[in-house]
Formats: C-alpha cells, sequence, structure tokens
C-alpha cells in the first residue's frame, strides 16, 4: 500500500507530501497519524533548517475525510478530539523552523488550517481556499478563525467562515491570504527554490526572526485557538450538527433550528 503521507530531505528542506491524490489529499485517521510522524521527524532532525509541505496530485488538501466526520477514536471525548488536532497545528505555530506551504486545488477546512498555520503560503492558479465548516454544523477549530483573520482581518474572515464560500487565488493573493501565484507547472519548483533559499540562512536567525515577528499576534492567536477548543465541544453536541450530517448523508438541504 502506498503511504499517504511521503518525507524527504532536500538540500536542508524537509519536504512533507500529502499523498492521497485520489480524495484530494483528504485527511482520514491514518493519514492523520502519519501526517504527525513525519512532521515530529522534521521537527527534531537537526539537519532540517525549513518544512516545505505541499499535495499530490492535483490538491492541497480538501481537510478531513468526510467519510470520518463523527468518528473518534475508542472513549475519546470530542474536547480531546479538537485537542488532539489543534496540537498538530500549535507545533507548528511553535516551532522555531520556518515553514512554507505549496498550495494548489483545494485548500479546504484543516487543509486550509494547515496552510495558514505556514510562514509562506506559494500557490497555483488553481486554488480554492476555503472554511467550509459552517455547512456541516460546527466551525474551524484547528486555529482557522484565529490565523485567517491575522492575514485579511475580521471582516473578510467572517465572510469566510459564515458562507463557506471559496476564494480562488487572485482573491486569496490580493486579500492576503496567501504571499504568491505562480502557473501550475512553476509551483513545485518555485516552492522548493524558496524553501532552500531560506534553509541556507543562519538557523538561529531564522528561529528569532519567526519568534519576533510572531510575536505581535501570538497571545491573541492562542487564546483564540483555546475559545475553538470550548465552541467546538459545544457544537458538536448540537441538533444542529446532527442535521447537517444527516442532511450530508441523505443528499438534501439541512433545516436548522439554532439548537
Amino acid at each position: 500500500m502506498t503511504d499517504k503521507v511521503l518525507y524527504e530531505v532536500v538540500d536542508g528542506v524537509g519536504v512533507i507530501t500529502l499523498n492521497r491524490p485520489e480524495v484530494h489529499n483528504a485527511m482520514d485517521d491514518e493519514a492523520a497519524h502519519l501526517y504527525k510522524v513525519v512532521l515530529d521527524r522534521a521537527l527534531e532532525d537537526d539537519a532540517v533548517r525549513a518544512v516545505l509541505l505541499q499535495g499530490k496530485g492535483k490538491s492541497f488538501c480538501s481537510g478531513r475525510d468526510i467519510t470520518m466526520l463523527g468518528h473518534r477514536a475508542k472513549d475519546e471525548s470530542d474536547y480531546h478530539f479538537v485537542l488532539r488536532h489543534q496540537q498538530k497545528r500549535l507545533v507548528v505555530l511553535d516551532s522555531p523552523k520556518p515553514f512554507i506551504a505549496a498550495l494548489k486545488g483545494a485548500v479546504l477546512g484543516g487543509g486550509c488550517e494547515t496552510a495558514l498555520s505556514c510562514d509562506i503560503r506559494i500557490t497555483d492558479t488553481t486554488l480554492k481556499m476555503a472554511l467550509p465548516e459552517i455547512n456541516y454544523g460546527i466551525l474551524p477549530d484547528t486555529g482557522g478563525t484565529q490565523m485567517m483573520t491575522r492575514l485579511i482581518g475580521p471582516s473578510r474572515t467572517k465572510y469566510m467562515v459564515m458562507t463557506g464560500e471559496r476564494i480562488d487565488a487572485d482573491i486569496a493573493l490580493e486579500w492576503g491570504a496567501v504571499d504568491f501565484v505562480v502557473a501550475a507547472e512553476e509551483l513545485d519548483a518555485k516552492a522548493l527554490e524558496i524553501a532552500k533559499k531560506i534553509a541556507a540562512k543562519p538557523p538561529l536567525c531564522l528561529a528569532m526572526a519567526k519568534t519576533m515577528i510572531d510575536q505581535a499576534s501570538a497571545g491573541d492567536v492562542r487564546n483564540g485557538i483555546a475559545q475553538e477548543l470550548m465552541a467546538q465541544s459545544y457544537l458538536f453536541k448540537t441538533e444542529d450538527y446532527h442535521e447537517a450530517r444527516a442532511a450530508l448523508r441523505e443528499k438534501r438541504t439541512p433545516t436548522y433550528k439554532g439548537k
């Protein structure tokens, strides 16, 4: 069976590749576990000076595999489920190593939050970025409301979170959700070029630069992520959440009651 997450080191860059192209790199439990394993490996390897996240196929990551919605490990509470996934986001935010995301196609939900946790985002012209959780009766819960606000401001973030609508590469660049847009055939090379250029710089300077720049909003982001944990733990128990899941299964329009 093909590994769902690939890892290699190229000239000081730890390259992590999500490898479920047949489902736009949606994350099931196995893929999420393997991602955490290779992420820890990249963070612990002194030879890795920067990390590049990318996806195989047409998309970066379409978020959690919808076949896994509502699934929990044995005896795992909603609170601990969300907390466990938040840890993968926080370790990237807290890492002294720079993270670069190479985006394309679907960058949705948790996939979008993974991209937002990176320090630099480059995309090709096929980008479709969204925080669509509201369509499932829940909200972003691994930093999406906080990290997106830091990049594009509160009003635009409210639009994305409250509608679940997708934005394309041009809008993402205009709003500041991504930093560079290139042609599809140039994405991989350009992203690796940027990652290599950063990896060649003094590691202590990179670590201190990331820490100092992030310090401006670090406290607000962490407090907001804690609020996401509480909100999502509550929303998983609402009637509207279960109605959204039922409507998805039954392929109908949901009827929400605010309960």
